[in-house]
């Protein structure tokens, strides 16, 4: 018996061995059912639909994998809902060519094979609530996945201003907690993937959650991506995402949880399969140290090319053989002094900057600055968020430059050549914004 939905069914009598048996079509019951193995995530989505569906059917027969993410091209996400507004020459850019909910609901149909993996699918870059709405009906989505700051003129995925960005995906948040369907906001990784430094990526973890939960979100799908920057090290790493998960379940109740989902960053796998196999197996290993309840599987070949069925059967193969490896237990990362050191001193600085983004919004006559749209576009105009990537963004203050020092980004003063500390970062900031 290879996947452990088999093992599992095996040992409950509900399947013959090497026989795959369906498993909860619901996010919660199915970890339930899988625990102490994670659910496997991949996102999957190729240029032709006819192929994209025949893929699914593969993936689902296979029965290496728990949830099919689907990719939908550029053209659907920020167009579905407005089809005089397409772009031909972005058909097929990024994922599937889904035009109708048609097209859906035969991939949903698609997944009913194998161990019926449930399926999701991500929000438009605009219109997301008739999003959410669609993909809950067609696809029975596993879980919803909204950005705050993004998919807007801050990464040019659709032309959203950002406060009205920012708007309509907390109005997408409420939607989730209204119809009771889990969420994940897509936030922290925005910000190291455009070299943003530590700081900032876990504030944004915070803020990511924060909002969900004040939209009403009761299950919330928190996303640690590791290797995010591509240079920092495996301890530094450890301890950014550490730092991240004390901010997230900080705000557990009884009214408010999270899963946590871990996964390999896109841009430190290498080109070269066999390299890159090594990479997703070792960027496994150790995200296993924070205990996920979900590991999104990243393809080892995204490096050359976005994943064919074949290549995410074999890469779910490959994180089965961490998982039957790391089985029996793992060492406490955080039993390193240094990794301890670095997440104390992570929480610290993003305390400072949250608190830095509640001034700012306490003297506008805020009530809540942290879910405020205005507040919170303006602590990126100004540079309390900001990221290297974003200069010459309108929206943004694109002012910042970070380095990798000792294995953990950090901002970095350029005039004087050293590291900047979070509060004279912040000081910085907030002294140019009065002089502008």
């Amino acid at each position: 018996l290879e996947a452990p939905g088999d093992v599992r069914a095996f040992l409950d009598g509900r399947a013959a061995a090497g026989v795959a048996a369906p498993l909860p079509d619901d996010l919660e019951a199915r970890i339930d059912a899988l625990r102490p193995y994670p659910l496997l995530r991949h996102h999957f989505g190729l240029p032709d639909l006819d192929e994209t569906i025949a893929g699914v059917r593969t993936i689902a027969e296979a029965g290496v994998l728990d949830v099919v993410s689907l990719a939908p091209d550029q053209n659907a996400q920020e167009s579905f809902f407005r089809p005089d507004e397409r772009d031909p020459a972005l058909d097929g850019a990024g994922g599937a060519p889904i035009r109708t909910e048609r097209d859906l609901v035969l991939l949903k149909a698609a997944s009913k094979a194998g161990n019926h993996p449930m399926m999701r699918i991500y929000s438009g870059t605009r219109d997301l609530v008739r999003w959410a709405d669609l993909a809950r009906g067609a696809l029975r989505n596993a879980w919803g996945a909204v950005p705050l700051f993004w998919y807007s003129v801050l990464d040019g995925r659709s032309k959203r201003p950002l406060e009205d960005a920012i708007r309509e995906n907390l109005a997408a948040m409420r939607w989730h907690g209204l119809n009771g369907v889990p969420l994940e906001v897509n936030e922290s990784h925005h910000w190291s993937l455009r070299d943003a430094h530590d700081a900032v990526a876990v504030a944004a973890a915070y803020l990511a959650a924060y909002n969900a939960k004040a939209a009403g979100v009761r299950t919330y799908v928190a996303q640690y991506m590791f290797n995010s920057p591509p240079m920092l090290s495996a301890a530094m790493d450890f301890a950014r995402v550490q730092a991240m998960v004390d901010f997230v379940e900080s705000l557990h109740d009884d009214g408010f949880h999270s899963y946590r989902q871990v996964r390999a960053g896109l841009a430190h796998l290498s080109p070269r399969s066999d390299v890159a196999k090594g990479q997703l197996a070792a960027s496994t290993m150790l995200a296993l140290g924070i205990r996920p309840q979900i590991i999104h599987v990243v393809g080892f070949c995204e490096g050359d090319h976005a994943a064919r069925p074949e290549d995410v059967v074999e890469s779910c193969g490959i994180v089965q053989g961490v998982l039957r490896n790391a089985r029996t237990g793992l060492p406490d990362f955080l039993a390193d002094p240094d990794v301890d050191r670095r997440r104390h001193a992570l929480v610290g600085e993003a305390t400072i900057l949250l608190e830095a983004i509640r001034t700012l919004g306490r003297a506008a006559g805020s009530k809540d600055p942290l879910s405020d749209p205005a507040v919170l576009a303006e602590a990126v105009r100004i540079g309390l968020l900001d990221a290297p990537h974003l200069k010459g963004n309108a929206a943004a203050a694109g002012r910042i430059s970070t380095r990798c020092i000792d294995g953990a980004m950090v901002a970095w003063d350029e005039d004087r050549q050293r590291a900047l500390s979070e509060p004279e970062r912040i000081a910085e900031r907030l002294s140019a914004r009065k002089g502008g």
